[in-house]
Protein backbone atom coordinates (compact mmCIF):
# COMPACT_ATOMS: atom_id res chain seq x y z
CA UNK A 1 0.00 0.00 0.00
CA UNK A 2 1.18 3.20 -0.75
CA UNK A 3 0.52 6.67 1.06
CA UNK A 4 -1.71 7.58 -2.46
CA UNK A 5 -3.70 5.42 -1.89
CA UNK A 6 -6.96 5.50 0.44
CA UNK A 7 -7.77 3.96 3.34
CA UNK A 8 -10.49 1.34 3.61
CA UNK A 9 -13.28 3.00 6.07
CA UNK A 10 -14.06 0.16 8.60
CA UNK A 11 -17.92 0.50 7.40
CA UNK A 12 -16.54 -0.45 4.10
CA UNK A 13 -14.82 -2.80 5.28
CA UNK A 14 -17.85 -4.41 6.60
CA UNK A 15 -19.76 -4.11 3.17
CA UNK A 16 -17.18 -6.09 1.29
CA UNK A 17 -17.66 -9.13 3.81
CA UNK A 18 -21.40 -8.95 4.84
CA UNK A 19 -22.08 -11.32 7.77
CA UNK A 20 -22.90 -15.40 7.23
CA UNK A 21 -24.48 -16.75 9.92
CA UNK A 22 -23.32 -20.07 8.65
CA UNK A 23 -19.82 -19.26 9.38
CA UNK A 24 -19.00 -16.06 11.22
CA UNK A 25 -18.80 -16.21 15.08
CA UNK A 26 -19.31 -12.71 17.08
CA UNK A 27 -16.48 -12.96 19.87
CA UNK A 28 -16.02 -10.62 22.67
CA UNK A 29 -12.69 -10.06 24.13
CA UNK A 30 -12.61 -7.84 26.84
CA UNK A 31 -13.42 -5.72 28.50
CA UNK A 32 -12.32 -7.38 31.45
CA UNK A 33 -9.43 -9.75 30.29
CA UNK A 34 -5.43 -10.12 31.20
CA UNK A 35 -4.62 -9.67 27.46
CA UNK A 36 -6.08 -6.07 26.84
CA UNK A 37 -4.47 -4.52 29.72
CA UNK A 38 -6.73 -2.46 30.58
CA UNK A 39 -11.05 -2.04 30.05
CA UNK A 40 -10.85 -2.29 26.36
CA UNK A 41 -14.05 -4.47 24.44
CA UNK A 42 -12.32 -5.71 21.23
CA UNK A 43 -15.70 -6.99 19.07
CA UNK A 44 -14.42 -9.71 17.02
CA UNK A 45 -16.11 -11.65 13.80
CA UNK A 46 -14.14 -14.49 13.54
CA UNK A 47 -13.90 -17.35 10.29
CA UNK A 48 -12.91 -20.01 12.62
CA UNK A 49 -9.80 -19.11 13.43
CA UNK A 50 -9.31 -15.91 11.32
CA UNK A 51 -10.18 -12.42 12.10
CA UNK A 52 -12.39 -11.02 9.65
CA UNK A 53 -13.32 -7.81 11.56
CA UNK A 54 -12.31 -6.39 14.65
CA UNK A 55 -13.62 -3.20 16.28
CA UNK A 56 -12.27 -1.43 19.34
CA UNK A 57 -14.77 -0.49 22.12
CA UNK A 58 -13.49 2.57 24.41
CA UNK A 59 -14.95 4.66 27.02
CA UNK A 60 -15.07 2.74 30.19
CA UNK A 61 -12.15 4.23 31.55
CA UNK A 62 -12.95 7.45 30.99
CA UNK A 63 -11.04 9.78 33.63
CA UNK A 64 -12.82 13.33 32.68
CA UNK A 65 -8.53 14.12 32.93
CA UNK A 66 -9.48 17.70 30.63
CA UNK A 67 -12.49 18.68 32.32
CA UNK A 68 -10.29 18.24 35.90
CA UNK A 69 -7.62 20.46 34.52
CA UNK A 70 -9.87 23.45 33.22
CA UNK A 71 -11.10 22.93 37.12
CA UNK A 72 -8.00 23.31 39.01
CA UNK A 73 -5.09 26.36 38.85
CA UNK A 74 -2.44 25.63 36.96
CA UNK A 75 0.06 24.40 39.45
CA UNK A 76 -2.72 22.26 41.19
CA UNK A 77 -3.66 20.44 37.91
CA UNK A 78 -0.17 18.43 38.06
CA UNK A 79 -0.79 16.16 40.70
CA UNK A 80 -3.40 14.52 38.41
CA UNK A 81 -1.31 14.35 35.31
CA UNK A 82 0.38 11.38 37.37
CA UNK A 83 -3.30 9.52 36.98
CA UNK A 84 -4.13 8.88 33.04
CA UNK A 85 -0.64 7.56 32.10
CA UNK A 86 -0.25 5.95 34.88
CA UNK A 87 2.70 3.83 33.64
CA UNK A 88 5.38 6.86 32.59
CA UNK A 89 4.27 9.98 35.11
CA UNK A 90 6.81 11.93 35.14
CA UNK A 91 6.57 12.35 31.02
CA UNK A 92 2.83 13.41 31.44
CA UNK A 93 3.88 16.49 34.06
CA UNK A 94 6.19 17.29 31.76
CA UNK A 95 4.01 17.84 29.37
CA UNK A 96 1.12 19.76 31.42
CA UNK A 97 4.10 22.24 32.70
CA UNK A 98 5.61 22.39 29.33
CA UNK A 99 2.41 24.18 28.37
CA UNK A 100 1.68 26.15 30.98
CA UNK A 101 5.31 27.77 30.84
CA UNK A 102 5.03 28.54 27.16
CA UNK A 103 1.82 30.11 28.07
CA UNK A 104 3.52 32.32 31.11
CA UNK A 105 6.85 32.65 28.90
CA UNK A 106 8.95 31.19 31.23
CA UNK A 107 12.85 30.10 30.97
CA UNK A 108 13.49 27.06 32.88
CA UNK A 109 16.72 27.13 35.30
CA UNK A 110 19.44 24.55 33.02
CA UNK A 111 19.80 22.82 36.54
CA UNK A 112 15.98 22.19 36.81
CA UNK A 113 15.93 20.72 32.58
CA UNK A 114 18.77 17.96 33.22
CA UNK A 115 17.29 16.92 36.24
CA UNK A 116 13.91 16.68 34.04
CA UNK A 117 16.10 14.51 31.48
CA UNK A 118 16.72 12.00 34.01
CA UNK A 119 13.62 11.60 35.58
CA UNK A 120 12.08 11.46 32.47
CA UNK A 121 14.25 9.34 30.82
CA UNK A 122 13.90 7.02 34.12
CA UNK A 123 10.04 7.23 34.08
CA UNK A 124 10.86 5.82 29.89
CA UNK A 125 12.31 2.97 31.32
CA UNK A 126 9.96 2.31 33.86
CA UNK A 127 6.85 2.52 31.45
CA UNK A 128 9.17 -0.11 28.72
CA UNK A 129 9.88 -2.37 31.97
CA UNK A 130 5.92 -2.94 32.40
CA UNK A 131 5.46 -3.04 27.87
CA UNK A 132 8.26 -5.41 28.17
CA UNK A 133 7.29 -7.84 30.84
CA UNK A 134 3.42 -7.86 30.21
CA UNK A 135 4.26 -8.34 26.79
CA UNK A 136 6.21 -11.79 27.08
CA UNK A 137 3.81 -12.47 29.76
CA UNK A 138 0.89 -12.75 27.39
CA UNK A 139 3.03 -14.94 24.97
CA UNK A 140 3.39 -17.74 27.87
CA UNK A 141 6.54 -16.87 29.78
CA UNK A 142 6.75 -15.72 33.70
CA UNK A 143 10.62 -15.13 34.86
CA UNK A 144 11.20 -12.13 32.42
CA UNK A 145 8.13 -9.95 34.22
CA UNK A 146 9.51 -10.86 37.61
CA UNK A 147 12.31 -9.37 36.15
CA UNK A 148 10.83 -6.23 34.73
CA UNK A 149 8.83 -5.46 37.86
CA UNK A 150 11.80 -6.18 40.24
CA UNK A 151 14.35 -2.79 38.08
CA UNK A 152 10.90 -1.29 38.12
CA UNK A 153 10.66 -0.81 41.72
CA UNK A 154 14.22 0.33 41.84
CA UNK A 155 13.18 3.37 39.88
CA UNK A 156 10.08 4.46 41.50
CA UNK A 157 12.51 3.93 45.08
CA UNK A 158 14.73 6.34 43.42
CA UNK A 159 11.39 8.59 42.45
CA UNK A 160 10.50 7.91 46.09
CA UNK A 161 13.60 9.21 47.60
CA UNK A 162 13.43 12.19 45.13
CA UNK A 163 10.17 13.34 46.13
CA UNK A 164 8.16 11.58 48.69
CA UNK A 165 5.80 9.31 46.51
CA UNK A 166 6.09 6.34 44.62
CA UNK A 167 3.60 6.77 42.31
CA UNK A 168 1.96 9.83 42.65
CA UNK A 169 4.96 11.81 42.09
CA UNK A 170 3.41 15.63 41.51
CA UNK A 171 7.43 16.68 41.41
CA UNK A 172 7.40 18.78 38.12
CA UNK A 173 6.21 22.54 38.79
CA UNK A 174 5.78 25.36 36.48
CA UNK A 175 9.09 26.79 36.19
CA UNK A 176 11.24 23.95 37.38
CA UNK A 177 11.20 21.20 39.71
CA UNK A 178 9.82 20.48 43.00
CA UNK A 179 13.25 19.68 44.93
CA UNK A 180 16.47 19.34 44.18
CA UNK A 181 18.42 16.07 44.17
CA UNK A 182 18.97 14.55 47.67
CA UNK A 183 22.40 13.71 48.93
CA UNK A 184 23.66 10.24 47.36
CA UNK A 185 21.15 10.19 44.95
CA UNK A 186 23.37 10.59 42.37
CA UNK A 187 25.26 7.45 43.89
CA UNK A 188 22.16 5.31 44.23
CA UNK A 189 21.46 5.99 40.44
CA UNK A 190 24.86 5.00 39.13
CA UNK A 191 24.57 1.95 40.34
CA UNK A 192 21.15 1.03 39.58
CA UNK A 193 22.24 2.20 36.14
CA UNK A 194 24.94 -0.29 36.02
CA UNK A 195 22.78 -3.00 37.41
CA UNK A 196 20.25 -1.90 34.85
CA UNK A 197 22.33 -2.61 31.98
CA UNK A 198 23.57 -6.19 32.92
CA UNK A 199 19.72 -7.00 33.97
CA UNK A 200 19.16 -5.81 29.56
CA UNK A 201 21.86 -7.78 28.69
CA UNK A 202 20.18 -10.92 30.55
CA UNK A 203 16.79 -9.93 29.56
CA UNK A 204 17.73 -10.18 25.53
CA UNK A 205 19.79 -13.17 26.08
CA UNK A 206 16.70 -14.80 27.43
CA UNK A 207 13.72 -13.43 25.47
CA UNK A 208 14.84 -12.52 22.09
CA UNK A 209 16.46 -16.00 21.06
CA UNK A 210 13.57 -17.77 22.29
CA UNK A 211 12.31 -20.09 19.28
CA UNK A 212 8.56 -19.64 20.70
CA UNK A 213 9.01 -15.86 21.13
CA UNK A 214 10.50 -15.54 18.11
CA UNK A 215 7.71 -17.76 16.01
CA UNK A 216 4.70 -15.81 17.71
CA UNK A 217 6.51 -11.96 16.71
CA UNK A 218 8.91 -12.11 13.86
CA UNK A 219 6.85 -11.24 10.73
CA UNK A 220 3.04 -10.93 12.73
CA UNK A 221 1.70 -7.33 12.37
CA UNK A 222 3.55 -5.99 10.16
CA UNK A 223 3.43 -1.84 9.64
CA UNK A 224 4.72 -0.73 6.48
CA UNK A 225 6.53 2.71 6.88
CA UNK A 226 3.99 4.68 4.92
CA UNK A 227 0.71 2.97 6.45
CA UNK A 228 2.66 3.86 9.96
CA UNK A 229 2.80 7.40 8.67
CA UNK A 230 -0.86 7.51 7.37
CA UNK A 231 -2.54 6.48 10.89
CA UNK A 232 -0.01 9.07 12.73
CA UNK A 233 1.71 6.76 14.95
CA UNK A 234 4.37 7.49 17.02
CA UNK A 235 6.81 6.21 19.66
CA UNK A 236 7.83 2.86 18.81
CA UNK A 237 5.14 1.71 16.98
CA UNK A 238 6.67 4.08 14.69
CA UNK A 239 10.71 3.58 14.38
CA UNK A 240 9.83 -0.13 15.06
CA UNK A 241 8.72 0.43 11.07
CA UNK A 242 11.83 2.07 9.93
CA UNK A 243 10.52 6.01 10.17
CA UNK A 244 13.40 7.85 13.25
CA UNK A 245 10.72 10.15 14.00
CA UNK A 246 11.21 10.96 17.98
CA UNK A 247 9.85 14.30 19.39
CA UNK A 248 13.49 14.92 21.45
CA UNK A 249 15.32 15.17 17.80
CA UNK A 250 12.38 16.08 15.56
CA UNK A 251 11.18 19.11 18.22
CA UNK A 252 13.26 19.30 20.88
CA UNK A 253 12.85 20.75 24.22
CA UNK A 254 14.69 20.89 27.75
CA UNK A 255 18.29 20.24 27.96
CA UNK A 256 17.92 16.83 25.03
CA UNK A 257 19.43 19.44 22.60
CA UNK A 258 22.76 19.66 24.69
CA UNK A 259 22.29 15.69 24.47
CA UNK A 260 23.49 13.59 21.70
CA UNK A 261 19.70 11.58 21.67
CA UNK A 262 20.00 8.68 19.18
CA UNK A 263 16.57 7.49 18.15
CA UNK A 264 16.09 4.02 18.44
CA UNK A 265 14.78 2.49 15.19
CA UNK A 266 14.09 -0.72 13.64
CA UNK A 267 13.17 -2.18 10.14
CA UNK A 268 10.52 -5.36 10.25
CA UNK A 269 7.64 -3.17 11.27
CA UNK A 270 6.69 -6.18 13.02
CA UNK A 271 5.82 -7.21 16.81
CA UNK A 272 9.41 -8.08 17.24
CA UNK A 273 10.91 -4.64 15.93
CA UNK A 274 8.55 -2.95 18.27
CA UNK A 275 9.79 -5.05 21.33
CA UNK A 276 13.38 -4.70 20.15
CA UNK A 277 13.10 -0.46 20.17
CA UNK A 278 11.40 -0.71 23.21
CA UNK A 279 14.64 -3.07 24.83
CA UNK A 280 16.81 -0.15 22.96
CA UNK A 281 15.24 2.64 23.80
CA UNK A 282 15.74 1.57 27.86
CA UNK A 283 19.35 0.85 27.05
CA UNK A 284 19.94 4.76 25.27
CA UNK A 285 17.45 6.05 28.35
CA UNK A 286 20.76 4.41 30.29
CA UNK A 287 23.59 6.41 28.22
CA UNK A 288 21.52 10.00 28.41
CA UNK A 289 20.99 9.62 32.52
CA UNK A 290 25.13 9.17 32.01
CA UNK A 291 25.21 12.10 30.34
CA UNK A 292 22.70 14.35 32.14
CA UNK A 293 24.64 13.50 35.06
CA UNK A 294 27.89 13.76 34.13
CA UNK A 295 27.16 17.28 32.30
CA UNK A 296 24.62 18.60 35.54
CA UNK A 297 25.05 22.24 35.92
CA UNK A 298 24.42 23.91 39.36
CA UNK A 299 21.99 26.87 40.38
CA UNK A 300 18.31 27.12 41.11
CA UNK A 301 16.17 24.14 40.35
CA UNK A 302 12.94 26.46 39.94
CA UNK A 303 12.20 29.79 38.23
CA UNK A 304 10.50 32.51 40.06
CA UNK A 305 7.03 31.82 39.53
CA UNK A 306 4.15 33.80 40.97
CA UNK A 307 2.50 31.19 43.05
CA UNK A 308 -1.73 32.45 41.46
CA UNK A 309 -0.02 31.81 38.68
CA UNK A 310 -2.36 33.76 35.38
CA UNK A 311 -0.63 33.37 32.57
CA UNK A 312 -1.82 36.14 29.86
CA UNK A 313 -4.28 35.34 27.27
CA UNK A 314 -3.39 32.93 24.77
CA UNK A 315 -2.46 29.66 23.87
CA UNK A 316 0.28 27.18 23.56
CA UNK A 317 0.91 23.46 22.48
CA UNK A 318 3.73 21.52 24.28
CA UNK A 319 4.97 17.96 23.13
CA UNK A 320 7.39 15.67 24.55
CA UNK A 321 8.65 11.85 23.08
CA UNK A 322 6.65 10.06 26.14
CA UNK A 323 6.95 5.93 26.39
CA UNK A 324 3.76 5.52 23.71
CA UNK A 325 5.12 8.35 21.37
CA UNK A 326 3.96 11.98 20.79
CA UNK A 327 2.50 13.04 23.96
CA UNK A 328 1.07 16.64 23.90
CA UNK A 329 -0.84 19.08 25.87
CA UNK A 330 -2.64 22.13 24.42
CA UNK A 331 -3.77 24.88 26.60
CA UNK A 332 -5.71 28.29 26.40
CA UNK A 333 -5.49 31.16 28.94
CA UNK A 334 -8.40 33.62 29.30
CA UNK A 335 -6.19 36.11 30.72
CA UNK A 336 -8.02 36.28 33.54
CA UNK A 337 -8.39 33.19 35.86
CA UNK A 338 -5.93 30.55 37.78
CA UNK A 339 -7.11 27.99 36.18
CA UNK A 340 -6.82 27.04 32.46
CA UNK A 341 -9.49 27.68 29.89
CA UNK A 342 -9.28 25.26 27.93
CA UNK A 343 -6.63 21.93 28.25
CA UNK A 344 -6.08 19.04 25.80
CA UNK A 345 -4.30 15.64 25.84
CA UNK A 346 -2.66 14.04 23.34
CA UNK A 347 -2.62 10.59 24.07
CA UNK A 348 -0.31 8.64 21.88
CA UNK A 349 -2.40 5.25 23.51
CA UNK A 350 -5.72 6.56 21.34
CA UNK A 351 -3.56 7.59 17.97
CA UNK A 352 -1.84 4.25 17.80
CA UNK A 353 -5.15 1.93 18.36
CA UNK A 354 -6.64 2.90 15.88
CA UNK A 355 -4.59 0.82 13.58
CA UNK A 356 -5.44 -2.07 15.52
CA UNK A 357 -8.15 -3.34 13.17
CA UNK A 358 -6.12 -3.41 10.24
CA UNK A 359 -3.76 -5.43 11.74
CA UNK A 360 -5.47 -8.02 12.73
CA UNK A 361 -7.87 -8.49 10.03
CA UNK A 362 -7.12 -12.06 8.73
CA UNK A 363 -4.46 -12.89 11.45
CA UNK A 364 -5.46 -15.22 14.29
CA UNK A 365 -6.86 -14.98 17.66
CA UNK A 366 -3.77 -15.83 19.16
CA UNK A 367 -2.11 -13.25 17.37
CA UNK A 368 -4.60 -10.85 18.39
CA UNK A 369 -2.75 -10.98 21.72
CA UNK A 370 0.56 -10.66 20.25
CA UNK A 371 -0.52 -7.28 18.31
CA UNK A 372 -2.64 -5.47 21.18
CA UNK A 373 0.41 -6.32 23.38
CA UNK A 374 3.20 -5.01 20.78
CA UNK A 375 0.99 -1.44 20.06
CA UNK A 376 1.75 -1.35 24.29
CA UNK A 377 -1.22 0.89 24.94
CA UNK A 378 -2.85 2.55 28.38
CA UNK A 379 -6.35 2.72 28.95
CA UNK A 380 -6.42 5.73 30.78
CA UNK A 381 -4.65 7.58 28.28
CA UNK A 382 -6.86 6.05 25.71
CA UNK A 383 -9.74 7.51 27.55
CA UNK A 384 -8.45 10.19 29.25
Amino acid sequence: MTTTEKLVPLDQQEAEEPFDASQDLILNMGPQHPSTHGVLRLVMRLRGERVVKCTPVIGYLHRGIEKIFESRTYMGGIRYCDQFEYISNMLNEHAYVGAAEALLGVEVPRRAEYIRVIVDELSRCSAHLVGVGTYVLDLGAWTPVTYCFRERERILDLFEALGGSRFNHNYFRVGGVLFDLPTGWLGTLEKFLGDFGKLLDELEELVSGNEIFRARTVGVGVIPQDVAVAYSLSGPNIRGSGVPFDMRTYRPYGAYPELDVQPQVRYGGDCFSRYEVRLYEMREAIRLCRLAMANLPGGPIQARVPHAVRPPKGEAYFTVEGAKGDLSLYMVSDGLSQNPYRAKVRGPSFVNLQILPRLVKGCTMADVVAILGSIDIVLGEVDR
